[in-house]
């Protein structure tokens, strides 16, 4: 077996962790690299499978089939806060991300409709090519494939890959973000949407993302030698800055009425959070309608399974939000409790989810995301500021030197 740089053994399976056992096993497994292995190894991208030097938590986190605060004690446990501190900041993009998102909803729902827009028209010369891995330029066709065939781009190679399609082929950002959501078996509408605005120099105004061909030759050890790609970032035009909203209020959950819990994947370990432990749970549902594709499925799959025998209710699959509705009327519930869903699909669904009379939604929102979402209103490093005090707000010893090079 190839050995990691540290002369431990990668992780060189290319599953994705879909339940929470898989999360916590693959957890595990990394917590030995988490430290300065990852710090001086995660920018190397090695290409399809040994993705070893990052943690490929991804798509369990995206879910919350485990926790960023669980994963942030799990780091500082093993490592320590400063051999840590690069993993960790990794993680609080995450969520600054959605907290930046929440306060700048306009955002999201002008990309939906920039998409819709953009598809409902003769779609531009390039753009069958781009999605096809036919552009001639090796290291963008290489992660197209690898993209449709594996569901997953290593980070940085997600910035090369935005920057190309933006720059050098000259195609709407918009289309981007919706080739990679539509493809990632971790795609979040925060971190997907913003990333992209980002590399378009629409995030952080004015200051684009340019991917180099050196560059990408040195961090692909030499594998892919690109020609022709731009030497100047001319960034989108954008009608107007989004304008921040205040944070939305949860709706407030009664533990002592009867309760349909409704798992979504924004949240699959309700079962974690104390608040909830005595809720009163006369069944556990999920809906299809939520459902983007078979990782969507298998977690909640997982989630139904560990959420019925924590609270010792029958689980179901339901079609849609009626049926959930007509679900938990049949079983006698006053509410339908669910995790707090960030803007995105699911928010969007529960948004127009007009609900019988006598039946109340209500959402649990982490202590994490409210301490943290409210300093998520500029950029990161101004967020980053913060971390010191989120992580002791969540119990976490040993976080002053997370600070590290974000100062």
């Amino acid at each position: 077996m190839l050995l990691s740089a540290s002369g431990r053994a990668p992780i060189l399976s290319f599953d994705f962790p879909l339940s929470r056992a898989a999360a916590e096993a693959r957890l595990a497994a990394f917590l030995p690299e988490a430290g300065r292995a990852y710090a001086a190894r995660r920018n190397a991208e090695a290409g399809p499978g040994p993705h070893d030097a990052v943690s490929r938590l991804s798509a369990a986190l995206r879910r919350r089939l485990i926790s960023e605060e669980e994963v942030a004690r799990a780091v500082i446990a093993a490592q320590g806060a400063e051999a840590g501190a690069a993993f960790l900041r990794e993680l609080f993009w995450r969520t600054y991300w959605k907290g930046w998102l929440e306060q700048h909803p306009a955002v999201w729902h002008d990309w939906r409709g920039r998409c819709a827009a953009l598809t409902g028209e003769a779609l531009p010369a390039g753009y069958a090519a781009a999605v096809d891995g036919r552009t001639g330029i090796d290291a963008f066709d290489a992660w197209v494939r690898e993209l449709r065939e594996t569901g997953y781009l290593h980070n940085w190679a997600r910035m090369q890959f935005a920057s190309i399609w933006i720059f050098t082929l000259g195609l709407p950002w918009e289309l981007g973000a919706a080739f990679s959501f539509a493809h990632l078996v971790d795609a979040d509408p925060a971190s997907n949407t913003l990333s992209w605005r980002w590399v378009a120099g629409l995030q952080t105004q004015g200051k684009p993302y340019l991917a180099d061909a050196q560059r990408i030759a040195a961090r692909t050890g030499g594998r892919f030698r690109p020609v022709g790609l731009a030497t100047r970032a001319d960034v989108p035009r954008e009608t107007s800055a989004a304008a921040g909203v205040p944070l939305r209020v949860p709706l407030p959950v009664d533990v002592s009425a009867p309760t349909l819990l409704l798992l979504t994947p924004e949240d699959l370990s309700l079962e974690t959070e104390t608040a909830l432990a005595e809720l009163d749970v006369r069944r556990v549902a999920a809906c299809r309608q939520h459902c983007s594709g078979p990782a969507d499925i298998a977690a909640l799959a997982d989630g139904l399974q560990r959420a019925a025998a924590y609270w010792g209710a029958p689980a179901v699959w339901l079609d849609d939000l009626d049926a959930v509705a007509a679900a938990a009327q049949a079983e006698g519930c006053r509410q339908i409790v669910t995790g707090y869903a960030p803007v995105g699909p699911v928010a969007d669904s529960l948004a127009s989810f007009p609900l019988p009379a006598g039946l109340q939604l209500a959402e649990h929102q982490r202590g994490w995301d409210q301490r943290a979402w409210p300093h998520c209103t500029r950029g990161f490093f101004p967020f980053a500021k913060h971390i010191p005090a989120l992580l002791a707000a969540a119990q976490v010893e040993d976080r002053q030197s997370v600070l590290a090079e974000t100062s």
